[in-house]
């Protein structure tokens, strides 16, 4: 299959389905001790959950493209779908780890994709994208605007309220 074919698949199973899943954040947070083994979520000097180096980093996963730390050595399955136009969502996340060669083998259309992460949730996937969403950047400024959108200044006896 050619990467622009794929790309054309990735695009329509993003569009045809939610981008956020169905996750407990709390549940996803106790899931990710079984991550931990090979994965971390540190952003910066800041270590939100303590793990190994076995696997990339997570702060941030969802939304980035599949396979792009820089410097990190992905496999060449994962990297192909990163190429290919995969950026990380909930969804995607909760397949994937269901299943990583299986899902690689899908999206890729390739029978002979493998993956890296032999480890398999058979359930809480969810769970964990869901969590993995709540320590992303982009959730974090999301979270900030909403602090910052429900603070009202309080109105001083000049203003009026026409």
């Amino acid at each position: 299959m050619t990467p622009i074919r794929t790309l054309a698949i990735l695009a329509a199973l993003g569009a045809a389905t939610p981008a956020l899943a169905e996750g407990d954040v709390a549940k996803g947070e106790k899931l990710f001790k079984k991550c931990k083994a090979c994965h971390m979520i540190v952003n910066g000097d800041e270590v939100i959950f303590k793990g190994g180096k076995t696997g990339p980093n997570l702060y941030g996963v969802v939304g980035r493209a599949a396979a792009s730390i820089e410097g990190f050595k992905y496999g060449k399955s994962l990297a192909a779908a990163g190429e290919a136009g995969l950026v990380w969502d909930e969804e995607q996340i909760a397949k994937y780890v269901t299943d990583p060669k299986a899902y690689l083998k899908e999206i890729l259309d390739d029978g002979g994709a493998k993956s890296s992460m032999s480890f398999r949730l058979k359930k809480g996937g969810e769970d964990i994208a869901a969590y993995l969403a709540s320590v992303s950047p982009a959730m974090a400024a999301a979270e900030g605007e909403a602090t910052e959108e429900a603070v009202e200044e309080p109105k001083t006896e000049t203003e009026t309220t026409d």
